[in-house]
């Protein structure tokens, strides 16, 4: 009895995947007809962004690179990017994105006027990111194009062995 239940199940398995290769057939020969793309359609293309009309901010930085140098693990270091808007309206920093959460940026928050300053922050935690760290923020702004990518990196050297305090026994 249990070898006719196996039959059965494979009688349905094969009936199964006969179908599913009929249905497969027939989406291929779909495929070669003429057919209207869903990707082609106005609402599923990406738009590029285009260059907003009439006067906009620029924005510049002092830098948009930093060497911490070299900074022992569990550090804390922090930069400040001066930004000055040298365009011909207020410039609005909408957005400070990091690369990795050991990194907390602050920006000033309010609109920055035509030949102003104000500033974009990264502070870095060195907590266990011993060796080689490079990082960014991505910063959005009212400026074209939209985002700047500032950078910073660090040489962490790793906490000595019992660094923690000695070992009890």
């Amino acid at each position: 009895m249990f070898i006719a239940l196996v039959s059965c199940r494979d009688k349905a398995s094969e009936k199964r995947i006969a179908e599913l290769e009929s249905r497969l057939a027939q989406i291929e020969s779909n495929k070669q007809a003429p057919a209207p793309v869903p990707s082609a359609t106005p609402e599923a293309a990406p738009v590029p962004e285009q260059k907003p009309e009439g006067p906009l901010p620029v924005v510049e930085f002092n830098t948009t690179d930093h060497d911490f140098g070299t900074i022992d693990e569990g550090k804390k270091v922090t930069v400040t990017y001066t930004v000055k808007n040298v365009g011909q309206a207020p410039l609005i920093i909408q957005n400070a994105q990091p690369s990795c959460g050991c990194t907390d940026p602050d920006w000033t928050k309010t609109p920055i006027p035509v030949g102003g300053s104000g500033f974009v922050k990264a502070s870095f935690d060195s907590k266990g990111k011993p060796g080689i760290n490079n990082k960014t923020i991505t910063v959005t702004a009212n400026t074209w194009p939209k985002t700047t990518v500032l950078k910073f990196k660090a040489m962490v050297t790793p906490k000595p062995d019992g660094a923690n305090g000695p070992t009890v026994k």
